[in-house]
């Protein structure tokens, strides 16, 4: 459902307007610290990062069960998951799509990283 006062959507194909600048096709050069920089405020989460938060959301019943979900539900690693949340933890647009989540893995993150 819509607010009553948003405009419709173009009819046209989206993209850039001709007078903007398009981005590189290219893969994102690494940053400083060699990570790569981080994703434009404006984009939004993929399928595969809005699944994350989705499944870092729920409870699990026993140890495994959450390694299991992961390689079947996303087909993926549990290594290569980890990798993604703990992207995901520092990104914004993930703040903004699921705080509460985001907001928990954060404050672990630092109790763990206090008791070193």
């Amino acid at each position: 459902m819509t607010a009553p006062d948003a405009e419709p959507a173009p009819a046209g194909p989206v993209g850039p307007e001709p007078s903007e600048p398009s981005e590189p096709a290219g893969p994102a050069e690494p940053g400083p610290g060699g990570r790569a920089p981080a994703a434009p405020a404006d984009r939004e989460l993929s399928v595969r990062e809005r699944a994350v938060l989705a499944l870092e959301r729920r409870s699990w019943a026993g140890p495994g069960a959450k390694e299991r979900a992961i390689r079947e539900e996303l087909g993926i690693s549990p290594v290569r998951y980890f990798q993604l949340l703990n992207a995901l933890i520092e990104d914004e647009r993930a703040l903004r799509e699921d705080p509460v989540t985001v907001n928990r893995l954060r404050r672990l993150r630092a109790a763990r990283r206090e008791r070193r």
